[in-house]
């Protein structure tokens, strides 16, 4: 290349190298458009075929693999300039290529295990999908771990013994662990509940220790992020976890319904029939689960100005906007039921009774006109 260029007299003698950086940077620049079509293409037929791994695959190298292009072209090119100068800069290249390498396999691979996490967890993707915060703990333990040991390799390319610096882990870990020992009950408080699994990602849980309600958003190692019913962020130390009550009314079976109904006094003859009637209508409402759970009406107490009814049964449902119609509607249907029956519902009432009058001829003595 360098009899080339010196035969063309375009640049001075000695400077050639200048022009081979240029071509170095235009061959670079041609492969890599080369390498977008090529990867354009294997989208299109990626696309055509069932298989959602390919285009995971794809997706995770698109961007590492156009970045390799151009480092490849550069540490070319510094090669070349090295050749030409003597500068002690230049002998940083080849560990520089090592790292590069190792940083553009690592991102990959990384990549690679963020796209595996969001297929196996998509129910539109994949058949049968793995648990959300399954796959995000799988998946973040992935990521770590490949970070970590690109870490060691470039630690190892750079010349340091990896021995040494697990040597110097070892000992400074103890320091790190009583100085981070809130940092580490979180991490293992994530631990647990990844293992444990009490809830999940998308999950509405509620704490009666603490003043906890929300959905699930994140489940992070250090806290998770629960969102409030008033759509604020609660983020929570996972180690709170480890020590406090939790309730998940995500996984109920059903809803329950717990009512209490007085009718008057005076209508106490027909409690048996409206109690009769009242239980034919929960049988016989299709959103009523009468067979799995339990379903009670019975006469409960005397009231202060009602006789006590109460209605115990649980709904089929567990969604909290459809449980309310429902209840809604069996509270009016035992409201039509009592009326049906003649009767009402009572309210408070104080009956007041006055004691009559003495006779005023006994209080005033014999009559005088006798």
């Amino acid at each position: 290349m360098d009899s080339s260029i010196a035969s063309l007299e375009v640049l001075p003698p000695g400077f050639g190298w200048i022009a081979e950086v240029f071509v170095v940077i235009f061959i670079a620049l041609l492969v890599n458009f080369i390498l977008k079509g090529f990867f354009r293409r294997l989208e299109k037929r990626f696309e055509a075929s069932k298989n959602r791994w390919d285009d995971t695959l794809l997706e995770a190298g698109r961007k590492p693999a156009g970045l390799m292009v151009w480092a490849v072209g550069m540490f070319w090119a510094l090669d070349i300039v090295r050749e030409h100068s003597e500068s002690a800069i230049f002998d940083a290249i080849d560990p520089a290529r090592r790292v590069a390498v190792i940083f553009l396999l690592t991102w990959f691979l990384v990549r690679l295990v963020h796209g595996m996490e969001q297929l196996i967890a998509d129910p539109v993707r994949t058949d049968k999908p793995v648990d959300e915060t399954t796959a995000r703990a799988v998946g973040k333990l992935l990521r770590a771990s490949a970070i970590i040991t690109a870490a060691l390799v470039c630690l190892q390319t750079l010349g340091f013994s990896i021995s040494g610096v697990l040597a110097f882990g070892g000992i400074g870990g103890i320091a790190v662990g009583f100085a981070a020992k809130d940092l580490l009950a979180n991490f293992f408080g994530a631990m647990v509940i990844y293992l444990d699994r009490p809830f999940k990602v998308g999950e509405w849980v509620r704490s009666p220790d603490k003043e906890i309600e929300g959905t699930v958003e994140e489940i992070g190692w250090r806290m998770t992020r629960i969102r409030t019913f008033d759509q604020r962020p609660l983020y929570v130390p996972n180690a709170t976890f480890v020590s406090i009550s939790v309730e998940n009314p995500s996984r109920m079976r059903n809803r329950r319904i717990k009512e209490t109904i007085g009718i008057r006094y005076d209508d106490a003859d027909k409690m048996r029939e409206i109690i009769t009637d009242v239980v034919a209508m929960l049988r016989a409402h299709p959103d009523i689960e009468d067979k799995k759970r339990t379903l009670i009406v019975n006469f409960d107490s005397y009231g202060a100005s009602s006789l006590d009814f109460f209605i115990y049964t649980f709904t089929k449902t567990t969604d909290w906007v459809k449980f309310h119609g429902i209840k809604q509607d069996v509270l009016l249907k035992v409201y039509d039921i009592i009326r049906g029956h003649g009767a009402d519902i009572a309210f408070p009432t104080s009956t007041l009774h006055i004691a009559s009058a003495p006779s005023r001829k006994s209080d005033e003595g014999p009559d005088e006109t006798a």
